[in-house]
């Protein structure tokens, strides 16, 4: 079969010493960042992103796939042993993961929450593979209307269907469409709000907006709202659950890795979302709805299977369209542009390899992660130990330098720090800027795309709607405002699903 030659290609690339050892990197600093509260996956391959440039693409883009779905895998240890979830995702793992370690079964909420998380790894790449020659024929279907109407329906969609504010993450994603703007307009060659700087000429460095919105303002919000640490008074006795429990589990990780494997590949639906969703359905068709928030190993297996399989489909839109899901996604995306290599359905076609590869190495990483959680879990819980006093400033070096490296300019270094403190601002105000930075990536891609489609119409609009690929996709970006863009549902959701 097809599928099978392009998995053998895969394993090949992912096989090779250097694309293995970061493979093994990323599994490795994606559990040591989803222990650590407050850093999480987008703020670390910020920080790494200027030194994916000295990198080879594959191995670059395999580090820091490794970093998210490792940061995915293991938030649900300090949710399940502290009752302080390392990633937003592994709230809901409070929920009943706590109280299971209350009660004496810590390990056994620990290896449902990694089977769970592996079993739904593995499948999330079995959709991807399966989906992707797909994908690479639907390219020829994809012209310029299409993949601007495309981009307007990512950009929409992230914006409004997990915000308290819709008005205010549209507004951050035009912000970062307008970002993108800034340089040499291609087609004139004349400068656009440089302010006549000619370190913009080629336009405000991505790396450096990354690096400050991330890293730069997630140590300046720590620093300026220092968290008070828990303390692990629990124990963990044995790993090896119950005949019951696994019985009581399995289904729930079924449930729970369709939802996420369905609701990953649509931008914005992350997986935050797809946590409370599978956590709320396990709930609706209990028997007895009331042993959740109790210690229901429900509330574990569903959830947790859910936030993995959505964290590795999300590779579909990024890899096989272009179109990243979320914060993450676009960093990743960025780290493609960085190395010379455009975005969308050509890259399955004209970089086999690193695509391949890439899908390959995924299925490895859950194998190492699956090795580095359960055995070592005692390790990451004694992490929580270092002092943040030690551990921001490293952060703020390895920022500084990795900016500097990537175009050898002190202003990137002031520049990363004017939108790191532009991002703290965006933190106080309750601003996400994950779509700006979403809105950065794809701004370009939209003008360009829009130039194009009007140049083939002879400027006619119409042709964004006649076009029937086009026009539903901005039928479905309106109904994702129509649907989503009304923070009281939201908010009450989100109050139910957490006071139960």
């Amino acid at each position: 079969m097809e599928i099978l030659e392009h998995l053998r290609l895969g394993f090949d690339v992912a096989f090779t010493p250097i694309n293995f050892f970061y493979c093994l990197v990323g599994a490795f600093l994606g559990t040591l960042v989803g222990v650590l509260p407050g850093i999480g996956p987008v703020t670390t391959i910020a920080m790494l992103l200027p030194f994916t440039f000295k990198m080879p693409a594959v191995a670059s883009l395999i580090m820091l796939a490794g970093i998210y779905y490792g940061a995915h895998h293991a938030g649900s240890t300090t949710a399940i042993m502290l009752n302080m979830p390392g990633e937003p995702s592994s709230i809901v793992i409070c929920l009943d993961g706590h109280p299971m370690a209350r009660q004496g079964r810590a390990g056994v909420a620990l290896f449902i929450s990694a089977i769970g998380s592996f079993f739904a790894g593995c499948v999330g790449v079995v959709v991807i593979a399966t989906l992707a020659p797909f994908l690479s024929e639907s390219s020829l279907l994809i012209g310029p209307p299409e993949y601007t109407s495309m981009i307007i329906m990512a950009l929409v969609s992230s914006a409004v269907v997990v915000s308290k504010s819709p008005l205010t993450t549209i507004a951050m994603s035009a912000l970062g469409v307008l970002i993108g703007t800034v340089g040499t307009d291609v087609s004139t060659g004349s400068w656009r709000f440089t302010f006549g700087s000619h370190y913009l000429t080629d336009g405000v460095s991505f790396v450096a907006v990354a690096t400050g919105l991330f890293a730069f303002a997630e140590v300046l919000d720590h620093i300026a709202t220092p968290a008070a640490r828990a303390e692990l008074t629990t124990k963990i006795n044995s790993l090896i659950p119950t005949r019951e429990d696994m019985r009581a589990a399995w289904k729930p990780i079924l449930r729970g890795t369709g939802l996420g494997a369905i609701f990953g590949i649509l931008p914005g639906t992350g997986p935050l979302v797809c946590s409370f969703v599978s956590y709320a359905v396990e709930k609706q068709i209990a028997k007895d709805p009331s042993r959740f928030g109790k210690g229901a190993i429900e509330g574990v297996a569903a959830p947790e299977a859910s936030n993995n399989a959505a964290a590795i489909t999300h590779f579909i839109p990024m890899l096989g369209l272009g179109i990243p899901a979320g914060a993450a996604m676009a960093l990743m995306l960025g780290a493609l542009m960085i190395q010379g290599i455009t975005p969308g359905p050509q890259v399955m076609t004209g970089h086999p390899d690193l695509f391949w590869g890439v899908v390959a190495s995924m299925l490895i990483g859950n194998v190492m992660l699956l090795v580095l959680n359960l055995p070592m879990v005692g390790l990451w819980i004694r992490l929580l130990k270092v002092p943040y006093r030690l551990l921001y400033p490293a952060i703020l070096l390895f920022c500084c330098i990795g900016v500097y490296s990537v175009n050898s300019q002190v202003f990137d270094i002031f520049l990363a720090a004017g939108f790191g403190a532009l991002g703290f601002v965006f933190k106080r105000l309750d601003c996400p800027p994950g779509p700006l930075v979403l809105g950065m990536i794809l701004g370009p891609a939209l003008e360009e795309n829009l130039r194009r489609a009007l140049l083939m119409s002879r400027g006619d609009a119409s042709i964004f709607l006649t076009s029937p690929i086009s026009l539903a996709m901005l039928l479905l970006a309106v109904a994702f405002i129509v649907v989503f863009a009304r923070p009281k549902k939201i908010i009450k959701a989100s109050v139910v699903v957490e006071g139960q």
